[in-house]
C-alpha cells in the first residue's frame, strides 16, 4: 500500500466547503479510498482515478501537481473504495455526475482547468472533454479505454443475472515497491455500465478539440494499448500527442515511468495555461 506524506492541507480541507468531498453516510469509505483537495493557485487540476480503483492511485500526481502551486481536486467515484457490493448499486450516470460536479466546484475556484484521469478516469477525462467543451483548458487521459477486445464483454449484459462478481483487474504495477488499492473482485453490473461508458466516449471523440495529451504505458496488461492510437486518430483537437510511458504497466501513475507522467503533464499545463 502507498502512503506518501505532505505538508499540503488535508485532503478533507474543511476550508473548502466542497460537496466532492463529502462522504457518504450508509457506507464505509476506506482511508485510501477518500476524496482529497489541494488548495493552490488559480489553475486547477481535476484528478479521476479508475474502475474498482481508489483516489490512492491519483494521490502521488495530486500531491506533485500540488506541490508545483495548482489546486487539486480528486473526488471519490460511487462504488469505489467501499466494497464490491456498494459497487453495484451505481449506474455509469453516476460517475459522469460526479466528476461534473468536481468539475464546477473546482472551477468556481480556479480560472483555468485541466482534467486528467487513469484508466476508466481517463474515460470519463475524455467524456468531459465532449460535453465541457471549451470551459476546459486541457486533457491528460492516462492509459484511458474506450474498447475491451475480451469476448465475454459481450455477454455480461446476461452474465450479471448468473454471476454476480468475477476477479478484479487492480495492481498490473511493474514496480515491485508500489501496491494500488482495489478491489480483488469486481462487480459484472458495474462492469456493464463502465461496457455503456466506454461505448458512449467512444462514439462522441469527434467532440474532443481541446488540446490534449494522451499517456500510455507499453506494458499495459488491461487495456489493449491501441486505444491510445485510436483515441489520438479521433479526436478532432488540433494540438495532440501520444506519450508512450516505457517502463510501466497499466497503473501508470504509481509505476515506474510516473515521474515522466507527472512532469510532463505539467510542462503541458504550464504551457497552456494564459
Amino acid at each position: 500500500m502507498v502512503r506518501s506524506k505532505s505538508n499540503m492541507p488535508a485532503s478533507e480541507a474543511g476550508e473548502a466547503k466542497l460537496k466532492s468531498l463529502e462522504l457518504p453516510r450508509d457506507v464505509e469509505v476506506m482511508e485510501d479510498g477518500r476524496p482529497f483537495f489541494f488548495k493552490g493557485g488559480d489553475i486547477g487540476c481535476l484528478l479521476i482515478h479508475g474502475f474498482t480503483g481508489t483516489t490512492q492511485s491519483m494521490r502521488l500526481m495530486g500531491e506533485y501537481l500540488g506541490q508545483q502551486g495548482l489546486t487539486v481536486l480528486c473526488p471519490r467515484l460511487p462504488g469505489h473504495g467501499t466494497n464490491v457490493k456498494d459497487m453495484a448499486r451505481w449506474r455509469f450516470t453516476d460517475w459522469t455526475d460526479t466528476v461534473e460536479l468536481a468539475f464546477e466546484e473546482l472551477k468556481s475556484i480556479c480560472r483555468e482547468v485541466f482534467v486528467g484521469g487513469l484508466s476508466m478516469g481517463g474515460t470519463l477525462t475524455l467524456y468531459m472533454g465532449e460535453t465541457k467543451g471549451e470551459e476546459i483548458r486541457g486533457l491528460i487521459p492516462i492509459c484511458a479505454p474506450v474498447f475491451m477486445r475480451n469476448p465475454v464483454m459481450k455477454l455480461v449484459p446476461i452474465l450479471k443475472y448468473v454471476v454476480k462478481a468475477a476477479s478484479g483487474v487492480g495492481n498490473d504495477i511493474k514496480d515491485p515497491q508500489m501496491k494500488e488499492v482495489a478491489y480483488e473482485k469486481v462487480s459484472l453490473e458495474a462492469v456493464h455500465e463502465f461496457t455503456k461508458l466506454m461505448n458512449m466516449v467512444r462514439r462522441d471523440l469527434y467532440k474532443v478539440t481541446l488540446p490534449i495529451r494522451i499517456f500510455q504505458a507499453r506494458g499495459d496488461h488491461v487495456v489493449p494499448t491501441d486505444n491510445a492510437k485510436f483515441i489520438y486518430d479521433h479526436v478532432t483537437s488540433s494540438d495532440k500527442e501520444l506519450i508512450w510511458l516505457e517502463n510501466s504497466y497499466h497503473v501508470a501513475t504509481l509505476d515506474f515511468d510516473r515521474q515522466e507522467l507527472f512532469e510532463k503533464s505539467l510542462e503541458f499545463i504550464r504551457e497552456k495555461s494564459s
